[in-house]
Formats: C-alpha cells, structure tokens, sequence
C-alpha cells in the first residue's frame, strides 16, 4: 500500500531539494506545505488522509486534541529533537510512533553571535537607513568591556560565553542546577537570575523550553535590565514575558533586544515588534542552514524507511506502540 506523506512548515520549499526522498519515491505519496495552519479545525482537515507526517521543527503542535482527530495517521517523523510540540503521551496511548533526530547546535550558536553583533553596531537599522538614502542615523556600542549574562549555561549557552570571553566580555552565568564550580570551568561566574538581570548589559537566552522555563523571563526581571541594557533570545519565545519585552522597547527602557524566536511563530504581520526601531527580528533562522537540513532530512527519511521497513527507527521515541513489526493502533494494522 502506498502511504501519504506530507511535509509541514517547509516554508522555502528546501525539503523537496533534498536527495534523500529518492530513497522512498516508490512507497510513498510525497506532498508538502509551505505554510503553519494556526487554526486546529483547519490543521485537522489538512493533516487527517495521511499515514506519515514530516515537521520542520516545532512550527505546528500535535496536542492530544488534534492527535485524536487524526485517525489514520502512523508515523510522526520529527526534524530535530521533541521540544514539546507533540504530546508524546498522547501519541503512545493512540498507538502512533513518533521519531526524532538530532539538529546541529552550530546554526544557533553562530545566529546568536549574529544577531548580539547586529544589535551592537545597528545593522538592520542603518542597513534600512542606506536603502533610504541616509548615512550614520546613530550610534552603535562596542561588546569589549561590557557584561554578557548568559541564561542557560548549556551546550549552545557555553559557546556564547566562550565568545563573549573572545571580544573582551565579562561573563555572568545562570540556570536553575548551574553551581559556581561549573560555571567557572566555563570561564564564566555564577549568578543569581535577578542580579544577572541587573548588571549585564545584554542578556542572551540559551534554555529548553519546559513548564520550568515558560516565561522564565518575567516583567519584572525586564524591569531590572539598565537602560542600556539588551536582551537577545534565540532559544524559545515562550521563554520570557513577550508583552513586558515590547513595552520595555516601545518605552525606551531597555536600550533594545535581537530575537529570533517568537510567542507565535510565524511573527503576526500586525504584530507591535515588527514596527520598533529598537528590535532586529529574524524568522527563527537559528536552525535553517544548509547543513542543518541535511541533517534533518537524511536521518527524517533514514527513520521513515526503517517504519516502511517493518523495523525500529532509530529515531523511535516511543517503541512501545511498536509490536511484531507493525505498529499496536489498531487503524494502523487494519489498513496494513
């Protein structure tokens, strides 16, 4: 039997240009989507004659609501790791496997880098100043010498402390199981949340986003920052208090942010950040490359065989709704 797969989120249509669909052009029906449906009624009615779904990072959530109404769907094949936008308990009880991958933690890193340099020395701003014909509109500020907090010392929060180090920064560390001892084997100093919010003068986000860490970052932690301050998230937009961010920028209290991660994904065309000065904004570039794709792709598609194959992807995140090479949903094996 041929099964329907589609492609969600790909909004470049970049996923097409991937070698690896070859490997399974025979076996199934490939189509994709350009576009996140935010509405549920419409996601369902789009998703529901599919057999194997393909996301592109987390853009669009399975809740168990949506998973419920999706009777014959098989296989969810992640791009990435889980971040919490598939109720994975949800899926194991309707018998529906889901996979992952791993990602490259290079694009984010290098993306953080980017957007704390951007913010620093205006590049959007005076970029859109030249287009208009102007010349030197403000003044940017150097990072040498100043005080980088890192919130989230981890494998990507690491790096950034190494490069805040590498420009001449003072570095201030938290996370919620960080000690002192790791912090300065990391070259930086352990500190609590509300005095690392008080002294840096730019914050960059770096945790997973959990029910810990959802708005982790409050108003008043905001209201802490210098009015020089600035703060830069490429982790998770649900990280922090997205209204206290935009009216600290639109009241001028905060000297600015750099973001590439949003509440709602993709940034509505009405949305207030798109129209402060202060803000540079990118559409969640943190993990499109070309490398990352590959990586994506080729493990998506390694566990999508591997299914098709009667075997255990590797992937497999729940194994357990997989019994005797097929899967336990029950609409699963009447279809097979």
């Amino acid at each position: 039997m041929i099964k329907r797969l589609a492609i969600l989120d790909d909004y470049q249509g970049a996923a097409f240009a991937q070698p690896y669909w070859k490997r399974i052009e025979n076996r199934v029906q490939l189509e994709g989507y350009r576009d996140t449906l935010q509405d549920e009624d419409r996601l369902v009615e789009r998703l529901r004659p599919y057999q194997i779904l393909v996301p592109i990072r987390e853009r669009t959530h399975f809740s168990a609501r949506v998973l419920q109404k999706l009777p014959v769907l098989e296989l969810l094949s992640l791009t990435g790791k889980n971040s919490g936008q598939v109720d994975l308990a949800a899926a194991t009880a309707a018998g529906i496997l889901v996979t992952q991958t791993e990602g490259s933690g290079a694009t984010a890193i290098e993306m953080t880098m980017a957007l704390m340099l951007a913010l620093a020395h205006r590049v959007a701003q005076e970029d859109r100043a030249m287009r208009e014909g102007l010349w030197q509109t403000g003044m940017g500020f150097d990072l040498a010498g100043k005080t980088l907090g890192v919130v989230g010392l981890g494998r990507i929060g690491s790096r950034i402390a190494d490069f805040g180090k590498h420009v001449g920064m003072k570095v201030l560390a938290w996370s919620a199981n960080l000690t002192e001892e790791r912090a300065a084997a990391a070259g930086a100093t352990y500190t609590p949340l509300d005095d690392l919010f008080g002294q840096s003068d730019i914050v960059t986000l770096h945790l997973r986003l959990s029910e810990r860490t959802r708005e982790i970052v409050t108003a008043r932690h905001i209201s802490l920052m210098k009015p020089t301050g600035c703060l830069v998230n490429t982790a998770r937009g649900q990280l922090l208090d997205e209204n206290a961010l935009v009216a600290a920028l639109r009241d001028r209290r905060i000297r600015g942010a750099a973001l590439d991660v949003f509440h709602t994904e993709p940034l509505p065309v009405d949305h207030p950040l798109r129209s402060l000065e202060n803000v540079v904004l990118a559409p969640h570039m943190g993990y499109v490359s070309a490398e990352s794709y590959d990586q994506f792709f080729r493990s998506s598609v390694d566990n999508v065989v591997a299914y098709l194959d009667g075997r255990v992807p590797a992937g497999a995140m729940n194994p357990e709704v997989w019994k005797d090479g097929k899967l336990s949903r029950k609409s699963a094996a009447t279809e097979a």
